[in-house]
C-alpha cells in the first residue's frame, strides 16, 4: 500500500509539473480523492473475497459488502461531478489532460497493486519467485553488460547491451529454477494464504497440491546420453518457474524501456530523488508491476482451479432454503455418479 501510494505521488507530480498546474482548481485533492476510491474498491474485493465468514458476524461489514460496488460507483460520480464543476475556461484542455492523467497513472499502480496482493493469496511462493526473478535479471544484466557488454540493445537506454540482455535471461532462468526448488519444500511458501475465523488470522496450513510435490520425469534421448541418467525428480512447479524467469529476463525488461522512455520524454532523469543515487520508488519497480500482472494471468490461466474454501464460504452465507436446495442437488449428483449410494425408503 506504501510502496503503491508512493508510486502515484511520483508520477502525479511529474504531471504537475510538467504542465504548471499547480493553480488547478481542486486538482490536487481530485487525484487523492480518486486514489482513496479506487483502492476503496480494490480492497473491499479483497475483503469479500477472503473475509466472507467474518463480514457475516459484524452487521455493518454487511452492508458495506453487499453494497460495496454501488458505494464504490457513487463515491467515484461524486469525484467526477466535482471534476466537471472545476471546470475553468482558459485551463479546460490542461484539466483534462491531467484528468487522463490521473487515471492513466491509476491503472499503473492501483490495478496492478491489487494484483501483487491476488498473488500473495494464493501462495508466497507466487509473490517472491517472480520478485526476487525480477531482481537477479537487472543484476546479472548489468554485471554481463559491464564486464562483457559490446553491441547496444535498445536506443532508449543505451547503457542496455545484447550481452547483458542475453546474460541475465539465462542466469535468471538457472535462479528461478533453483528457487522454486527450495521454496517448494516449505508449506509456508505454497499454500494458499487463508483467513481462519476461528482462530481469527490468516494461516498457511494445508496438504501441498501436486505442483509442489516432487515427481519423476523421464529425460529427453541427448540429456540422457549426456548425463546418464534416465529419470530426474522435480517439482512441477519449476518447470513453471521457467516460463515466470523467461518472462522476468525477456519482457519485464520493456517494462524499464518503457519507463525510460516516458522519462525522456519529459527531460527527466528519475521519477524522484526518494532513494539516493537510485531515483524515486517507481524506478525501482517499473519492471515488477509489469511482472505482476503476467503472474496474475498466469495463475488464472494455467493454474487456478475451483477453490473449495471460496465454495463454502459462500455457501455458509445463504438462506437456510438455499443451503437445502444445494445439497440435495449435490446429493442427487453423487449418486448419479456412483459415488453415494441412494437412501432405502423404507
Amino acid at each position: 500500500m506504501l510502496i503503491q501510494v508512493k508510486c502515484f505521488h511520483e508520477i502525479i507530480t511529474i504531471g504537475y509539473r510538467v504542465y504548471r498546474s499547480y493553480d488547478l482548481p481542486w486538482f490536487r485533492t481530485l487525484s487523492w480523492y480518486f486514489l482513496l476510491c479506487v483502492n476503496y474498491f480494490f480492497y473491499g474485493e479483497t475483503v469479500a473475497d477472503y473475509f466472507a465468514t467474518f463480514v457475516q458476524r459484524e452487521e455493518q461489514l454487511q452492508f458495506l459488502i453487499r453494497y460495496h460496488r454501488f458505494i464504490s460507483f457513487a463515491l467515484y460520480l461524486a469525484g467526477f461531478c466535482m471534476f466537471v464543476l472545476s471546470l475553468v475556461k482558459k485551463h479546460y484542455r490542461l484539466q483534462f489532460y491531467m484528468f487522463a492523467w490521473t487515471h492513466v497513472t491509476l491503472l499503473i499502480t492501483v490495478t496492478q497493486s491489487h494484483l501483487v496482493i491476488q498473488n500473495l493469496f494464493e501462495g508466497m511462493i507466487w509473490f517472491l519467485v517472480p520478485i526476487s526473478s525480477v531482481i537477479c535479471n537487472d543484476i546479472t544484466a548489468y554485471l554481463f553488460g559491464f564486464f562483457f557488454g559490446r553491441t547496444p540493445l535498445i536506443k532508449l537506454s543505451p547503457k542496455k547491451t545484447w550481452e547483458g540482455f542475453i546474460g541475465g535471461f539465462f542466469s535468471t532462468v538457472v535462479f528461478g529454477f533453483t528457487a522454486a526448488y527450495v521454496l517448494s519444500k516449505y508449506q509456508y511458501f505454497v499454500c494458499p494464504v487463508e483467513y481462519r475465523s476461528d482462530v481469527n488470522s490468516f494461516v498457511t496450513e494445508c496438504e501441498p497440491s501436486e505442483l509442489f510435490r516432487l515427481q519423476s520425469y523421464s529425460l529427453p534421448p541427448f540429456l540422457k546420453a549426456v548425463l546418464r541418467w534416465e529419470t530426474v525428480s522435480l517439482y512441477p512447479f519449476q518447470i513453471h518457474s521457467i516460463a515466470l524467469s523467461t518472462f522476468a529476463s525477456l519482457i519485464g525488461p520493456f517494462g524499464g524501456f518503457f519507463a525510460s522512455g516516458f522519462k525522456r520524454a519529459f527531460k527527466i532523469k528519475d521519477f524522484a530523488n526518494t532513494i539516493p543515487g537510485h531515483g524515486g520508488i517507481m524506478d525501482r519497480f517499473d519492471c515488477q508491476y509489469l511482472m505482476a500482472t503476467f503472474v496474475h494471468v498466469y495463475i488464472t490461466s494455467f493454474i487456478r482451479g475451483p477453490n473449495p474454501s471460496k465454495v463454502l464460504q459462500q455457501l455458509l452465507v445463504l438462506q437456510p432454503e438455499q443451503q437445502l436446495n444445494i445439497y440435495k442437488t449435490l446429493k442427487t449428483h453423487l449418486i448419479e455418479k456412483g459415488i453415494l449410494q441412494p437412501t432405502l425408503k423404507v
